[in-house]
């Protein structure tokens, strides 16, 4: 039987659906940036792959955007500032991150 390998989800790509206010179009381009360079394995590709790199990003941006229009929330929007904050205290609390 194959081992399976579990990874967790690429860190710089964060919930975007349900936060008041709305994930931006910049905020949406970023995630499906960091969704292509994670699943290519390349951060910076080869001018032989960047039209295919740049076209995957457009086309999971195009297509990210319509399912968050198109996701029924049935509980009130969380408030971005008061999510990034609670992050902040848990990376502070496990250790990764330390307040400066």
């Amino acid at each position: 039987m194959p081992r399976r390998i579990v990874d967790r989800m690429c860190r710089s790509i964060h919930t975007l659906h349900n936060f008041e206010p709305s994930a931006t179009s910049e905020e949406v381009h970023a995630a499906a940036l960091q969704y292509v360079r994670k699943i290519s394995g390349s951060t910076k590709p080869s001018k032989a792959n960047q039209e295919a790199f740049d076209r995957a990003v457009h086309e999971i941006a195009h297509i990210t955007q319509h399912l968050l229009n198109d996701l029924v929330a049935v509980v009130p929007p969380k408030n971005r500032e008061e999510e990034a904050a609670k992050a902040r205290a848990r990376a502070v609390a496990s250790g990764r991150y330390s307040a400066a």
